[in-house]
């Protein structure tokens, strides 16, 4: 059982799924920085509010922080974004691989000795 798990943790899929994970995180955090230090204090001066995350509303005992909300959809549309344009460079890197330029295929020889006795045989029919 330890052999099957050894072999099943070395293929690659399972590690580059890792390897996903772990970068997908680091730049969720990377994001995170970016929305909650840069984009929500410029939205901040717009609305007359310095941080969006401060934002709710409370009705009875409940309260509802949308403003943290809006932080969360913030960073999913960053997010999508750059995972859109690499996405896109990567179909344009892969996609765009130099061709292998056409040659032109010669028949082997024995094709070629094969199209004149077809030829012949042809010839001689018609007579």
């Amino acid at each position: 059982m330890i052999k099957e798990f050894k072999e099943f943790i070395a293929r690659g899929n399972v590690i580059d799924l890792a390897v996903g994970v772990i970068i997908g995180s680091a730049f969720t955090a990377i994001v995170k920085s970016l929305t909650d230090n840069l984009i929500n204090p410029l939205i901040g001066i717009f609305l007359g509010k310095i941080d969006l995350s401060n934002l709710k509303v409370s009705i009875g005992d409940a309260t509802f922080k949308y403003g943290a909300f809006l932080n969360s959809i913030i960073n999913f549309f960053i997010v999508a974004i750059v995972v859109f344009i690499l996405v896109k460079i990567i179909n344009k890197v892969v996609n765009n691989k130099p061709a292998d330029e056409e040659v032109e295929e010669t028949p082997a020889a024995s094709e070629q000795y094969l199209e004149e006795i077809r030829d012949l045989l042809k010839e001689q029919a018609k007579k």
